[in-house]
């Protein structure tokens, strides 16, 4: 039987009672699976790695140990909101490696989105061998992989290439010391979501702004430079702040800032400026297979614009992105 593929029989998780009979049927098979051993979890603090270990907490207890890497590629304040909400606010056991030079060296010069992708990929699991390398009876190695990141990943029968690897699915090398642990590899997004509730984890975090695994690497377009991904850094939160301000956080499914690696000519202080354009994307998907544009008002835009132009050193155009998926992806790398 292929592990990886969703049985026609598996019914969509949309109510209390499914994502009970799920979660009751996910805690034996990790139980079965991990036994006494200790599991290493990549806590980014999205709503896949939490639901996955709230799943594994009620399954194995202390055996799991969160590992939060900060790879330099975070959004604004979220290595220092994950440590205060999972350590401080659930007692997670959790260790925090701060790892933002050995990444951005690593990326240095490099412009293709795959091999970005490969190269995060890889080094994360290098940075999970480290930690483990500290700790004694760590066999497996838990990922928040769902269902969306195997079929964007393999290639189909028909020869089509793949839409993109995902760092949980295609940059895990062949040496790999740990099994895996994915218990949510096949539930969409939206189950996802259903089974976090269920699992009692608050509204916030289950519904928390989703983000991929490669961060901000594949919103800086291009070979990463740490002006322009401080730019983008700064951009992103200011879009992200305004968004909650007026209410469109509740509405929006995932919003961004992407910066590429092209600047353009415009003024500041009487003077010719060269700056990046900030573009803004914003979607509303269910399963993250397919993706609408939101309408943002104008006025709302009119002051992300005025606030990043004039706030964010090193942009100075603001764009809006109108294109659905498909033909577009949700991420531009």
């Amino acid at each position: 039987m292929d592990t990886n593929k969703r049985p026609d029989s598996m019914a969509r998780i949309t109510t209390r009672e499914l994502a009970d009979a799920f979660i009751a049927e996910q805690v034996k098979e990790i139980q079965a699976q991990v036994g006494d051993k200790k599991v290493l979890l990549a806590l980014s603090g999205g709503v896949d790695s939490s639901v996955v270990a709230a799943l594994l907490i009620k399954a194995i207890g202390k055996q799991l140990i969160c590992v939060h890497v900060n790879h330099g590629l975070m959004r604004k304040d979220e290595s220092e909101n994950v440590i205060k909400h999972f350590q401080d606010g659930l007692n997670a056991n959790l260790i925090y490696v701060d790892a933002t030079d050995r990444f951005l060296n690593l990326l240095a010069n490099v412009s293709d989105p795959e091999r970005k992708r490969k190269i995060i990929g890889k080094e994360f699991i290098e940075v999970f061998a480290d930690e483990a390398r500290k700790l004694e009876g760590v066999s497996y190695l838990a990922q928040g992989t769902i269902y969306p990141d195997i079929l964007e990943s393999i290639k189909q029968a028909e020869g089509k290439k793949a839409v993109k690897s995902h760092h949980n699915v295609g940059g895990l090398p062949e040496d790999l010391q740990f099994e895996l642990v994915e218990p949510i590899k096949l539930l969409f997004k939206d189950e996802v979501r259903v089974v976090g509730e269920a699992l009692g984890l608050p509204h916030a975090m289950v519904y928390r702004q989703p983000f991929p695994g490669p961060g901000l690497g594949v919103r800086c377009l291009g070979a990463i430079t740490r002006d322009r991904l401080h730019a983008l850094r700064e951009a992103d939160a200011i879009l992200r702040e305004e968004f909650d301000l007026c209410g469109l956080n509740e509405k929006v499914w995932q919003y961004f800032i992407v910066v590429p690696d092209v600047k353009s000519v415009g003024v500041r202080d009487e003077s010719r400026y060269e700056g990046w354009p900030a573009i803004i994307r914003a979607v509303n998907t269910k399963d993250a297979m397919s993706a609408t544009i939101e309408e943002i008002p104008y006025e709302i835009l009119h002051k992300i614009t005025n606030r990043i132009t004039h706030e964010v050193d090193g942009i100075n155009r603001v764009l809006f992105d109108l294109t659905p998926k498909p033909v577009g992806t949700i991420e531009w790398e």
